[in-house]
Formats: C-alpha cells, sequence, structure tokens
C-alpha cells in the first residue's frame, strides 16, 4: 500500500469533536475532546477486494452511504484524539490491503482415514445403545 492512498484520505476526513460520555469530573462533560473523523470510502477508489476487506473489517463503523466512522476519547485532549483516531484509520486501510494467507489443503491418509471412520463408528455403537428399552423383559 502506498501512502498516498493514506494521503487522499486524511484529506477526505471529516472531524467532529463531540463532549466525552459518562460520568462528569474533571471537565468530563464540559470540554469536546472526543473526536469523530468520517471518511467518504466509496471516494478513495479501493478496488473490490480491498473494499470487501475493509467493509468486514469496520464492521458497524461502515455506513450506508459509504462513510467510515471513527471516534477516539482515550485521551484528554483534542490533538492527542485526533491522532489516535487519524492512527485507527490508517491501521485499518493498511490491514484491508493485506491479503489473507490462502490455506493449504491437509490430505488424509489411508491409516488416517480408517482410523477416523473406525471412530465414527465406534461412537455410533455408543449412541445407539441409549434409545428406549424394547420388550417387556424387566
Amino acid at each position: 500500500m502506498d501512502n498516498s492512498l493514506l494521503d487522499r484520505a486524511h484529506g477526505l476526513v471529516r472531524e467532529s469533536f463531540l463532549a466525552g460520555s459518562g460520568p462528569g469530573g474533571q471537565n468530563a462533560n464540559k470540554v469536546a475532546t472526543e473526536v469523530q473523523l468520517r471518511v467518504n470510502v466509496v471516494a478513495l477508489g479501493l478496488s473490490p477486494e480491498v473494499f470487501a476487506r475493509l467493509k468486514e473489517l469496520a464492521g458497524s463503523k461502515l455506513t450506508g452511504s459509504g462513510d467510515l466512522l471513527i471516534t477516539a476519547r482515550v485521551h484528554r485532549t483534542q490533538d492527542a484524539n485526533r491522532t489516535a483516531a487519524r492512527a485507527k484509520l490508517d491501521e485499518m486501510l493498511t490491514a484491508a490491503h493485506q491479503q489473507p494467507k490462502k490455506r493449504a489443503k491437509t490430505r488424509l491418509n489411508r491409516a488416517g482415514k480408517t482410523q477416523r471412520l473406525k471412530a465414527k463408528k465406534a461412537r455410533g455403537d455408543i449412541k445407539s445403545k441409549r434409545g428406549k428399552v424394547s420388550g417387556a423383559d424387566w
């Protein structure tokens, strides 16, 4: 992934600052330090595979209109939260660009196959003995 995509993403960012939620104390509900970034992912022009991976990573953070919402409220200052939110955006975009490893198919040898079938047969025998008791012998 190249830095030009990250630069374009940072250029499309719209920021808004919110007052923190939760209990008060020491300016928690009075100062708007929580930052919310909104980036239109469709405008970035990502390839379909990368967009699908980003959609999977983002989950509910991706709106129906293609906006990615990222919030940061960990720090006490706007600047630190802004930096943290942009770092989250960078991390999400780089993770979406990494292709997952191909799964190597494993093959079972003949001995393993017969062992598995024997175990299935034994388990089936155990389960078949669990049913209702038939006959009035008791």
